[in-house]
């Protein structure tokens, strides 16, 4: 998953890493050497890149192309926004990509730029990642030195809630608004920051359409599969025995990665696919599973922001999770009922099973308010935390009920695995 990327690419395009290269590219030489320079032609890269299959690798994975043309048909006075702010706590790839590769980001952006007649980029850093922050800025003002890109490009650096990456969320910030997400019209490539048609691109997706603009649909796809084709970063944590953010080919068999990894099979107790708007799996799921969307799907879950993390036997799944239903309450935008009342009764029912239900009162009372608080928020985070408390009474079934017989286990208190920061949401 590291090997070495030859400079001229297009001479293998079947080769690893793509945007991970064993060193950082820290200068404009550099990023040349390695990538050759920037085209200068951007009439077809809306087609170039609706045909290589690329999707957004911020967690949705909506088509890149559609809101290339979706802000293309808008008119000549468009904004690019490149989002890095990465609010997935367990995910680290694009803080990662940004600190070793920016040119490569930048040179995305400002190409889907040039495509949607954009007049201005601006590259969004969570706040709290001043590596990626300074590695950015740095790029920028070389960039600006060499007279290099024709547009202006600013660099901001947003607050470090879950809920503020989500585009809507962030282009009101950028507004000077709260950075919370909403789900009404209109969508920001209708009218954005200041008023004005906006793309908002994952730094990922804008990093792999640089590399489909160089070397074009079929090198893309030349990795991954039919319906997820090009590569992935993923952030592997947890139980694995190297952990990381790394380069992957999509379709790469889940056992696969955790060889390529050094983790032994028994290692694993359970993943979680996706963050904590994902699903976890169980340790059984891992010998059928490829990473991939079609295979993900079939073990219902999705590939979300490339998550995987890797929970040890010896942790309790439940304890983990329900730290985490606590954290997403915690996060909530505060502005409707089932992220303010339903969330925070979530995360007590929750509890209530890791305490040990004995009559499965608090059981029975979650999976009814994970019904209610699903498709009825302001925004999409009741969904996303209804998705991942289910998979955990899915997949954690028998501690449930052992905690049900027993009360807590020991493992229950153990510090979180999983990572998480000092909630940040609005109370």
């Amino acid at each position: 998953m590291t090997a070495t990327l030859p400079q001229d690419t297009r001479l293998a395009p079947h080769a690893l890493p793509r945007l991970l290269p064993d060193r950082p590219v820290r200068t404009l030489r550099e990023h040349d050497a390695r990538y050759g320079p920037m085209p200068a032609n951007v009439a077809a890269l809306v087609e170039r890149v609706e045909e290589s299959g690329l999707a957004g690798h911020g967690g949705a994975a909506f088509s890149t192309g559609v809101k290339l043309r979706a802000v293309a048909s808008r008119g000549r006075d468009s904004v690019v926004v490149a989002n890095g702010t990465e609010g997935e706590p367990a995910s680290a790839k694009d803080k990662t990509l940004l600190a070793v590769n920016a040119h490569l980001v930048l040179d995305g952006a400002v190409l889907a730029a040039r495509a949607v007649h954009a007049r201005e980029v601006i590259v969004c850093v969570d706040r709290a990642a001043p590596q990626a922050g300074r590695s950015v800025l740095d790029a920028v003002e070389e960039r600006v030195r060499h007279r290099l890109d024709g547009i202006p490009i600013r660099v901001e650096h947003a607050p470090s809630r879950y809920v503020s990456g989500e585009e809507s969320a962030l282009v009101a910030w950028l507004n000077g608004r709260d950075a919370r997400p909403q789900s009404v019209p209109p969508r920001p490539f209708e009218r954005g920051v200041r008023g004005r048609p906006t793309l908002v691109q994952n730094v990922e997706t804008l990093a792999h359409l640089a590399l489909v603009a160089r070397f074009g649909p079929a090198w893309f796809r030349a990795l991954g599969t039919e319906e997820s084709p090009g590569t992935a970063l993923v952030t592997c944590s947890g139980a694995f025995r190297h952990a990381g953010v790394f380069e992957i080919g999509f379709g790469l068999p889940a056992a696969d990665l955790l060889r390529a990894t050094g983790t032994d099979a028994d290692a694993i107790g359970a993943l979680l696919i996706g963050g904590y708007f994902g699903t976890w799996l169980a340790a059984e799921e891992i010998p059928t599973l490829t990473l991939d969307a079609a295979s993900l799907r079939a073990h219902g879950s999705s590939f979300g922001c490339g998550v995987v993390f890797g929970l040890a036997p010896d942790r309790c799944g439940l304890a983990e999770s329900a730290h985490v239903a606590r954290w997403l309450a915690g996060e909530n935008a505060g502005q409707c009922g089932p992220c303010v009342n339903g969330l925070p009764a979530i995360a007590d029912a929750m509890a209530a099973l890791v305490r040990g239900d004995k009559n499965g009162a608090a059981e029975t009372q979650l999976r009814r308010w994970l019904t209610m608080v699903k498709g009825r928020g302001a925004c999409k985070h009741p969904d996303g935390a209804a998705r991942f408390v289910e998979s955990s009474l899915r997949v954690f079934a028998a501690e449930i009920e052992r905690h049900r017989r027993s009360g807590p286990c020991r493992a229950a208190s153990f510090a979180p695995a999983l990572p998480l920061p000092r909630p940040g949401g609005w109370r």
